[in-house]
């Protein structure tokens, strides 16, 4: 049987889904784009300008979308994609929609139940069939430590950038609560300065010992 991505033996980018074009089922159920007999758009957007758009038609058990696809300078081709739906229902009452990835690699039907489909390639499955990773799975310790300072930094002042000095207590913030995420914040920056410097002794080093070697040949 064919399906999307059968036949083939790897369906995988391995890059990054941040990075990618994804549609979520939980936006799309908010926006009411999930009942059943809608039919729209759905664009995304690069500040005011719209950079890609697709079609969507919602059924009881599935979305369909409808979009061109086009690779490295070869024709455009017409792409409708079903994507199953399952509903499941919550613990406390109502139901949650989710997606069922349609993806089939190596001949074996992904299936598995996600919130977001990525669409790297030709179609929108899930970031197991194409192998994507979040970018903060590729960071090293420095990096997470300065994530971690910055979203600390910004629960203080959205608008308040690294190396700024630490923001004032925002109003309506306890002062020992403001005490306690002061606190964290300075050993957050702390850390990411003292990994920053770390890091830097050991590239130089590195270099040094790299171009001792080299002279030691000539």
């Amino acid at each position: 049987m064919g399906g999307f991505g059968s036949g083939r033996s790897s369906l995988r980018p391995h890059g990054v889904a941040d990075a990618c074009r994804s549609i979520d089922v939980n936006r799309l159920n908010r926006d009411g784009c999930l009942k059943p007999g809608w039919c729209g758009y759905w664009q995304w957007r690069d500040g005011e300008n719209a950079v890609a758009t697709i079609g969507m038609k919602a059924q009881s058990d599935r979305l369909l979308l409808s979009y061109n696809f086009r690779r490295h300078g070869d024709e455009w081709q017409a792409i409708e994609e079903p994507i199953p739906i399952v509903r499941v229902a919550c613990r406390f009452g109502g139901e949650r929609p989710y997606f069922l990835c349609p993806g089939i690699v190596d001949g074996v039907a992904c299936n598995r139940r996600v919130a977001k489909l990525y669409g790297p390639e030709r179609y929108f499955l899930c970031r197991h069939c194409y192998g994507l990773t979040y970018a903060c799975q590729r960071e090293d310790r420095l990096d997470r430590t300065r994530r971690k300072a910055n979203k600390i930094r910004r629960r203080l002042d959205p608008e308040s950038r690294p190396k700024e000095r630490v923001p004032v207590r925002p109003r309506g913030m306890w002062r020992r609560t403001y005490a306690r995420i002061r606190q964290r914040l300075v050993d957050a920056e702390s850390e990411a300065e003292y990994l920053y410097i770390d890091q830097m002794e050991r590239l130089i080093e590195r270099f040094d010992r790299a171009n001792r070697i080299k002279g030691f040949w000539e």
